[in-house]
């Protein structure tokens, strides 16, 4: 299976695609359309996709962004239970900004995450792209984060993440799933111009919830989840 799925499918622009970027193109398409919709089916779509660019990232030396795919998995679980049971006593979850506090952890944590992995890849593996990939492990990770825990601004994370991977990816010839990020790039602007209308005057408050009758409140009440 693993033969196959590393075999190549196709060449793009002079370089070989395999069947995993093929099938992880498909994938990926598909999720990201579902969490523009916030349609709760985006979790194990997307967790079919990052185990297949798992393969197409180890195939690439892109290690920190193969081992990103194992975490993502679990935060693929840890998402599907929070839109379902996240939100006041185990209800839906719902869609809320980014607190202060919240942004302060969050890069905290992503300095943090860059470093250790920038030193790892450093001294410990044959890439050749150890900050950029570090640092958008770094960034994926918080965006997986703000996602599950439906934070409008993850919206931002994941566009500053695609635009160092557009390039990234090029570089290491991995055509279409640059292509497939430059979509992605354009689901998040759509998703997150979507989104902010709705979200004026919806800012968090106390306890970490959000004002009822806001525009999303009313919005998300009314999806199946």
């Amino acid at each position: 299976m693993l033969d196959w799925l590393t075999s190549p499918a196709f060449t793009a622009f002079g370089a070989p695609t395999s069947w995993a970027e093929l099938l992880g193109f498909a994938t990926g398409l598909v999720c990201v359309g579902l969490v523009v919709v916030q349609h709760i089916a985006n979790w194990p779509v997307g967790i079919a996709n990052v185990l297949l660019l798992m393969v197409v990232f180890g195939n690439a030396q892109l290690y920190a962004d193969a081992g990103l795919q194992l975490v993502y998995v679990g935060l693929g679980c840890y998402g599907w239970w929070q839109w379902l049971h996240g939100g006041a006593g185990r209800s839906v979850l719902l869609v809320r900004r980014t607190t202060r506090v919240e942004w302060l952890a969050l890069a905290a944590a992503g300095l943090v995450i860059t470093g250790l992995l920038w030193s790892w890849l450093t001294w410990y593996t044959d890439s050749t792209t150890e900050l950029p990939d570090a640092t958008t492990t770094a960034l994926s990770l918080l965006a997986t984060y703000g996602q599950a825990r439906k934070l409008l601004e993850s919206w931002w994370l994941w566009i500053a993440a695609d635009l160092v991977y557009i390039p990234l990816y090029g570089y290491k010839d991995l055509w279409l799933t640059a292509i497939l990020y430059v979509v992605f790039l354009g689901l998040c602007v759509a998703g997150l111009r979507t989104r902010q209308p709705a979200a004026a005057g919806c800012d968090g408050v106390a306890g970490g919830g959000v004002r009822p009758g806001c525009g999303l409140n009313r919005w998300a009440s009314r999806m199946v989840w």
